[in-house]
């Protein structure tokens, strides 16, 4: 039986939490000072040794929110294999977990290493077997390396579950399950998702003993600073639109449905003059590494991906998340617009709308509450080079005709 425990609001500084000075001197050398409300509700439950179920929106400050608590309990013994293990579901989120760690992992003198698929086994062989004191792993690249006896998972005395609904939608729950039989004894559990239910309730009973349950309130799945436009175009002319709101902005990740589609689309924008390249499942590591350095950096003003490859990418400061093609479902769109307005900070999430899919579109607006009005604009429209001072109308959403749709995209066409 887990318990839900309130949040302490004074402590509001990483210190008042109970974290080492060292660790805290660590976090302000890169500018962080004031915890986020996930890491004041779960930090003293994972200093403290307890399993912990964690719960937040997405880009809420879930990393240090376990990475804290776990290189506070992560003791450096000079063995080979790791003392605390964070499993992630994609390799891009191995890279940024891991990065993330390694500054409060160097104050600490822990060797940390991240193994994922899609890059050279022998150079992470070589690496684990120098030693490593914490490890971030895929679990198909995890498994693999176990197999190869590399790496064995017995010594790990924490182990961190990183967006677990993420690796139930991806099917990886079998490799999860292997990991945490060849793990074995009892280790300290810290499990963080933005569901705690379904496969992912199932993963707590079964691994986690007597958790602390911690939830960030939110009044829904879409974050409060995010600015949404729902944008109706035809077809021949949505490059040009999309180019044009990608021009206003420092960086844009763009969403499609396909690997096709990708690098159809990134083909697109460069013919308008936007420097975009995609990224997909298809890509080998040494391309999509660069790319995404480079969109995180500023470099690359678009970043177009599908939803897999998406999900793993934690990139702050991501100015405009553009629905170039609509989701299907709710979810998708709730992930995908996830990807700005993190931690805090603002974002503009546009959804660009063609004629026949503005009642699946419709489907997400109710889901959502975000029932705004789908205002039909051609790339000429200056509106397009500052969307979040447009301001459209909220409207009540009624079931339309396929004809009726299509009647209304061309009678606007001819009025413009």
């Amino acid at each position: 039986m887990s318990e839900t425990r309130p949040t302490d609001a004074a402590a509001d500084s990483f210190a008042a939490l109970g974290v080492s000075p060292d660790l805290v001197a660590a976090l302000a050398a890169q500018g962080i000072i004031e915890p986020f409300p996930v890491q004041i509700m779960t930090i003293p439950d994972g200093l403290a040794g307890r399993d912990v179920c964690g719960k937040a929106q997405t880009g809420s400050g879930k990393t240090l929110a376990f990475g804290i608590p776990l290189i506070e309990r992560t003791a450096h013994a000079g063995q080979k294999h790791p003392n605390a293990l964070v499993v992630v579901p994609t390799r891009e989120l191995c890279l940024q977990v891991s990065e993330a760690l390694r500054p409060l992992g160097k104050a600490r003198g822990l060797k940390l290493a991240a193994v994922y698929g899609g890059a050279p086994m022998g150079a992470q062989v070589a690496q684990l077997r120098d030693g490593v004191d914490l490890l971030v792993a895929t679990p198909g690249r995890l498994i693999d390396l176990i197999d190869r006896k590399a790496v064995e998972v017995t010594h790990v005395a924490s182990v961190v579950l990183d967006e677990a609904d993420q690796m139930a939608d991806m099917g990886f729950l079998p490799q999860v399950h292997q990991i945490m039989r060849r793990i074995g004894g009892t280790p300290q559990v810290m499990l963080f998702s933005a569901t705690l239910d379904g496969q992912v309730q199932g993963l707590i009973n079964r691994y986690l003993h007597d958790p602390i349950r911690h939830e960030v309130a939110s009044e829904g799945d879409i974050a409060d600073t995010q600015t949404h436009r729902f944008i109706a175009v035809h077809h021949m002319d949505k490059a040009k639109v999309a180019a044009r709101i990608i021009r206003s902005v420092t960086r844009t990740l763009v969403f499609v449905s396909t690997r096709h589609g990708a690098d159809r689309v990134a083909e697109d924008l460069r013919r308008e003059g936007v420097d975009a390249l995609p990224i997909h499942g298809e890509l080998k590591q040494s391309d999509r590494e660069p790319r995404l350095a480079d969109f995180t950096d500023g470099r690359l003003p678009a970043l177009v991906a599908t939803n897999l490859a998406a999900r793993g990418l934690h990139i702050s400061d991501v100015d405009v998340v553009l629905h170039f093609e609509p989701p299907q479902d709710y979810k998708s769109f709730v992930h995908r617009s996830g990807r700005t307005a993190r931690a805090g900070e603002t974002g503009l999430v546009v959804t660009l709308v063609e004629w026949d899919q503005i009642e699946d579109v419709q489907r997400i607006q109710k889901a959502s509450g975000l029932t705004y009005e789908i205002v039909k604009m051609f790339s000429n429209d200056p509106r397009l080079d500052d969307l979040v001072a447009h301001q459209p109308d909220v409207v009540e959403l009624k079931r339309t005709s396929d004809v009726e749709l299509s009647r209304r995209f061309r009678s606007g066409r001819r009025r413009r």
